[in-house]
């Protein structure tokens, strides 16, 4: 966190940028070696004491004089490494040239063209091991976190365009009197249906729960991703005439089959996500107390279980919460729990931090408000009291020994380590397996041994005119990556609906 405001960082930004747009404005040539001088822009944040405490934004955006001034890192490559880091292809350097121009609205259309979700993206999206993994800037420099902050410039004027009411509703082309279904509304879905709807063909999305937005609504806190914004994107959909159906459970309420049949469906896209828990398998795990970070977080997110008095759910109350597992469900789980009034946060990790699959910056976030990371450990047993309650765990420490199969060196147990952790409450962050319904329900339709669907590269399953994409395919995966998939399967299905192959 910068510890500055948003006001002290974009006056700052001024003093630098002020003197290099007069230099641009006599035709003086700004090159690499200027642009790599300029330093990084912080992201102005909330303090830490304070947001442990609130359901508000953590991040607060860019101002304009920072975003221009970030803009000018940009070298402008010409072979554009960072587009090829984009699982969408999003056009980096001629968005940021034209913020570099004053040209907001120019820029967010320019993302659009392959991404409908900027302000989605530009808030989750790992950037870092993505598009900025591949910039040249972060390269010369040897570091990361030096390459240029593609994801706060998308956010910036995807939030511009936003505020300004400048949002335009994309144009859709004569109906072709063709219709898919697409069964699930996160990233990938509405992805698919934006591309489809584009061109011409009738679209309607099925949602098991009664909010759209997928993963991005139920997983991800209102303190990373304000629902606001995931609503207003899909509100666009709407505008272009997505129709959407929740409360619609596919597999019970009807079948793919029945989509394709009686429906009068012509294609399907099935983007359902992967929302089965993994747990420890250890014993104690069924006592009150023990949750997954999916129900946590859908309780939480979905129904707002932060506001006690108007909350469409219960939450259970924490002294001292464990959270384990180190990925972003885990930092996400944590924070929740520290806004959820408990008093301690522990994160449980049987690694180190270097071996964290969490982005940086939201572990970072995560120390700065007070939460606790137990290195090395890892649960052996949940210990109850006799009303059937947790109340410990029996913790193991760890060593690290050869790299496994990720690259990530392997965590070793030390025996005659184990030692009880007292807790009250303890969150399950170890991944998630997709539900079983839509395969079990659709007859013939190939998964692998772990029940996440088998696509070929157009992602067609091993049925007819049926497609796949996002963490029912991947596992879980990110929200970009979702779309990338979601883009791919789009082009196919248009492809064969215009009578292509």
């Amino acid at each position: 966190m910068s510890g500055k405001s948003k006001t002290e960082l974009n006056t700052e930004a001024q003093a630098i940028l002020r003197p290099l747009l007069e230099r641009k404005r006599d035709g003086e040539k700004i090159g690499p070696k200027d642009r790599m001088a300029i330093p990084v822009q912080a992201m102005p944040a909330q303090d830490p004491i304070a947001r442990g405490k609130n359901m508000s934004e953590v991040a607060l955006g860019y101002g304009e004089e920072q975003a221009r001034l970030e803009a000018e890192r940009c070298l402008g490559c010409k072979n554009e490494p960072c587009v090829k880091g984009c699982p969408v292809g999003v056009p980096i350097p001629r968005f940021i040239g034209e913020i570099q121009k004053g040209d907001f609205k120019a820029a967010v259309d320019a993302i659009k063209e392959t991404n409908l979700l900027p302000a989605v993206c530009g808030r989750v999206c790992p950037q870092e091991k993505q598009c900025q993994l591949e910039c040249t800037l972060g390269k010369s420099l040897k570091d990361v976190e030096q390459a240029v902050a593609i994801g706060r410039l998308e956010r910036f004027v995807a939030d511009w365009e936003r505020e300004q009411g400048k949002v335009n509703v994309p144009a859709v082309k004569k109906s072709t009197g063709k219709k898919v279904a697409i069964v699930g509304s996160g990233p990938a879905g509405l992805t698919v249906a934006a591309d489809l709807i584009r061109e011409g063909h009738e679209v309607t999305i099925f949602e098991a729960f009664h909010k759209t937005g997928g993963v991005m609504v139920y997983g991800i806190p209102e303190f990373r991703l304000p629902k606001a914004i995931v609503q207003a994107e899909v509100e666009i959909l709407k505008s272009m005439g997505v129709k959407i159906e929740t409360n619609y459970l596919v597999g019970r309420t009807r079948t793919i089959g029945d989509f394709l049949g009686d429906d009068h469906f012509d294609a399907v896209f099935i983007g359902v996500g992967a929302g089965l828990p993994k747990f420890l398998g250890c014993p104690g795990e069924n006592l009150v107390g023990v949750v997954s970070a999916n129900e946590y977080l859908t309780r939480a997110n979905l129904m707002k279980a932060y506001d006690a008095e108007k909350a469409a759910t219960p939450m259970y109350k924490s002294k001292i919460a464990a959270i384990i597992g180190g990925g972003n469900v885990a930092m996400d789980a944590a924070r929740m729990a520290l806004r959820l009034g408990a008093e301690q946060v522990h994160v449980i990790y049987r690694r180190t931090r270097d071996e964290m699959p969490a982005r940086a910056e939201e572990i970072e976030h995560a120390m700065e408000e007070g939460i606790i990371f137990d290195f090395l450990r890892n649960p052996n047993e949940f210990i109850g009291d006799d009303k059937g309650r947790v109340i410990g765990m029996e913790l193991q420490k760890f060593e690290l020994g050869e790299p496994d199969a990720s690259g990530r060196r392997s965590p070793v147990g030390i025996p005659g380590s184990e030692y009880i952790f007292d807790c009250d409450t303890v969150i399950v962050a170890l991944g998630n397996e997709p539900n079983m319904l839509v395969a079990k329900t659709t007859a013939n339709l190939s998964t692998d041994k772990r029940g996440r669907i088998v696509v070929n590269e157009e992602q067609k399953t091993s049925l007819e005119k049926i497609y796949a994409g996002g963490d029912i395919v991947l596992g879980a995966a990110t929200v970009i990556l979702a779309m990338g998939e979601g883009r791919n399967a789009a082009a196919s299905i248009n492809r064969i609906l215009a009578g292509g192959v």
